[in-house]
């Protein structure tokens, strides 16, 4: 994410993460709807936790960062997909049929 300093409305935790202080908003989620078209008053209703000024604030501070924000955004999307990929498929037909054996139709 951006090394510049951050205002007040940002915070970035150890992880190297940065959400809207206060509040559970990544600024990564909060970007990406803002590039997916939401206008500000959108963004106030998809999190309900930030308050329409705070919006307007992440929305000029991302503006005014936009390569170094872009580019964190897309190293970010990019570890989500890798850690997505070693996520385990979950085969539902062998633990429906495990879960029939432990509990038959019919079984009081």
């Amino acid at each position: 994410m951006p090394t510049t300093e951050l205002p007040n409305f940002l915070t970035r935790y150890p992880d190297g993460q940065i959400k809207v202080s206060g509040t559970r908003v990544v600024l990564y989620h909060f970007v990406h709807d803002y590039n997916q078209g939401l206008s500000a008053e959108e963004l106030a209703l998809q999190f309900p936790t930030i308050p329409l000024a705070t919006v307007h604030k992440v929305i000029a501070f991302y503006l005014e960062n936009r390569t170094e924000v872009d580019r964190s955004a897309a190293e970010y999307a990019a570890q989500a997909e890798e850690l997505a990929g070693t996520i385990p498929e979950v085969n539902t037909a062998a633990l429906r049929e495990r879960l029939a054996q432990v509990h038959p139709a019919g079984a009081a």
